[in-house]
């Protein structure tokens, strides 16, 4: 008995991640999924799921699509995978600065709101005098 290898139907995938179909063949016409086709059926392989997974994970963590792909498609080069997670590493640093630079910007925006506040509070309560 052979073993027959892993596959997967974009359904499979979908419920898995909690994603839609069409979103997993958005991912397939920007080429960062490829499935091979049994008929009509797409069936996706582990190396899929991995992809999908860190499409994904790059989302979460801030990435846009282009970045995931570059670093995903970097995927199985030489270097043992070195140039990829020191690409990752790049990345989460500078998306870790640009959030920094908006959470201070929060913060003065907020500042801003509460004195415009207090303001017209001042305003109202003095027109009630």
């Amino acid at each position: 008995e052979r073993d027959l290898p892993v596959t997967y139907s974009i359904g499979d995938l979908a419920t898995e991640f909690g994603v839609t179909t069409r979103t997993i063949r958005f991912y397939e016409e920007k080429g960062l999924l490829s499935p091979r086709r049994e008929g009509t059926h797409r069936v996706y392989g582990p190396s899929d799921r991995t992809k999908l997974r860190l499409i994904l994970r790059g989302k979460r963590l801030g990435l846009s699509l282009e970045e995931s792909a570059e670093i995903i498609l970097m995927y199985g080069t030489p270097g043992n995978n070195r140039m990829q997670l020191e690409k990752l590493v790049s990345k989460i640093q500078e998306k870790r600065v640009e959030l920094k630079r908006q959470q201070q910007d929060l913060r003065a925006m907020l500042k801003e709101l509460t004195t415009a506040e207090d303001k017209c509070r001042q305003a109202l309560a003095g027109l009630e005098s």
